[in-house]
């Protein structure tokens, strides 16, 4: 299951999403996530696992990678779904004893479902197509108006990058460790939830251990090379909006206006 978790993680490429500004595919998604909790149907939601799966084509990504970053939270959707299913309240379609479920709780574990799916995939996007470095700028440069009133915007973006940064590299650690644990003989699999979470235990030691050693190992290493912050810090690569951005701008505007005309003026069907 760790394996399965690619958050965080960049894949090189040339595509048209690879060159975006870090500053508009941030702004992208962050719309693109309103957009997904503004649609109120099956529909609007359709539109919206549409523009992932357009921008996914124009990445060149393997297609994998949608159900790599899926997978890992597949147990929180059957959970959601289970709950929306089971104790959402409407005509019942199916009554045995005390189980009812109704249509209006299917439809909303339904749309439940695809909003957790579209929101994941579309994150992870985010990460999958920028470097940390430009994640760094991108954040740096929208939360500039910040420093009016002394917010360390550049120490900011920097801690959340190297977070978003260390989430492969963490797992990757505990996969090691894991293997180790189990050629000595440690048992992981078998047992109640109580001896599973004691079985961890040998795992979230040295982890810990190994985390506050590579931090420690960081920071030593940006002051060495007099890291001082972001005061009169200089950048290799200026950001500059191009015309690609206000493309994929109006793709995702449209996308908000499409779900917004479909919320006001679409079918009743397969609606809240």
């Amino acid at each position: 299951m760790l394996k399965d978790i690619t958050f965080g993680q960049y894949f090189p490429g040339d595509s048209v999403i690879h060159k975006l500004d870090p500053r508009m595919k941030l702004i992208l998604v962050i719309a693109y996530i309103i957009m997904l909790f503004v649609a109120d149907g099956l529909l609007p939601l359709l539109v919206g696992a549409g523009m992932v799966v357009l921008f996914y084509a124009l990445s060149k990504l393997p297609w994998k990678l949608i159900i790599k970053c899926i997978k890992p939270i597949l147990p929180i959707v059957i959970f959601t779904a289970v709950l929306n299913i089971f104790f959402v309240e409407g005509d019942p379609i199916f009554e045995w004893g005390f189980i009812s479920i109704s249509g209006k709780g299917v439809l909303t574990a339904v749309l439940m479902c695809i909003r957790i799916i579209c929101l994941i995939a579309g994150s992870s996007l985010l990460t999958y197509t920028t470097t940390p470095i430009a994640l760094t700028d991108g954040l740096e440069r929208l939360m500039k108006p910040l420093q009016k009133i002394k917010v360390p915007v550049h120490e900011l973006s920097m801690m959340m990058t190297i977070a978003l940064r260390f989430i492969p590299t963490l797992i990757d650690e505990t996969q090691k460790i894991m293997s180790a644990q189990k050629a000595r003989g440690a048992d992981m699999e078998s047992g109640n939830i109580i001896q599973r979470a004691k079985a961890l235990i040998p795992i979230l030691i040295p982890l810990f251990v190994s985390a506050f050693r590579r931090a420690d190992e960081l920071a030593l290493a940006m002051e060495c090379r007099c890291y001082h912050g972001g005061e009169g810090r200089t950048r290799m690569k200026q950001l500059k909006l191009t015309a690609k951005d206000w493309i994929a701008a109006l793709v995702v505007a449209g996308g908000f206006a499409a779900v917004i005309l479909i919320n006001i003026y679409g079918p009743g069907v397969f609606r809240l």
